[in-house]
């Protein structure tokens, strides 16, 4: 049986025409569904995520976008993971600690310190170059303190529908690449 993917939106719970949304009518994922979509909180968006992993059956993957990625982090902080998550996706994870974040995105601030420690399951983090709410090095910092693989999407913005990132192809064939190795070889992949 195919893993059942996990949509972890961040701030505004991506567009209609954000990929996520996309992956989730195409995969039939489930979503978390936040209840501010602006005013994120660590204990408050964990507990959303808790709350979807629990009505999800079977195995999961989670895949997380810019505060979603907090999201994911810190859930995994504060429940210790569970143990049907195979793995997750973490698309352009936002810095809350970066410096100027307060002037630029004050409720993104809310999402810190960012956990620093191990996740309890396989990660890969892609990030851009040029993203203004991440640097290469901070997600470089994000993928070894986590234990997370990183690929570099190359200038691409923040990976969302603003950057040209609707369908993004790319993401499926990384997505479906990390599942090849989150899994057994008799599981059925997107």
């Amino acid at each position: 049986m195919t893993p059942t993917l996990i949509i972890v939106p961040g701030l505004g719970d991506s567009g209609p025409q954000h990929w996520q949304t996309l992956w989730e009518t195409k995969f039939g994922a489930a979503r978390v569904v936040q209840d501010d979509w602006e005013d994120p909180t660590p204990a408050g968006w964990s507990a959303r995520l808790q709350e979807a992993i629990d009505a999800t059956p079977g195995e999961l993957v989670l895949a997380g976008h810019s505060c979603g990625v907090l999201t994911i982090v810190h859930w995994a902080h504060l429940y210790g993971g569970h143990e049907r998550v195979r793995g997750a996706l973490l698309v352009a994870p936002t810095d809350a600690e970066q410096p100027g974040m307060l002037e630029a995105d004050p409720v993104v601030c809310q999402m810190a310190p960012v956990p620093m420690q191990p996740l309890p399951f396989p990660a890969l983090i892609i990030a851009s170059e040029n993203d203004p709410y991440v640097t290469l090095d901070r997600a470089t910092a994000f993928a070894e303190a986590w234990e997370a693989d990183l690929v570099s999407a190359g200038e691409a913005g923040h990976i969302n529908e603003n950057s040209g990132h609707g369908e993004w192809e790319e993401g499926e064939i990384l997505l479906g690449e990390a599942l090849h190795a989150w899994t057994p070889p008799d599981v059925v992949r997107f």
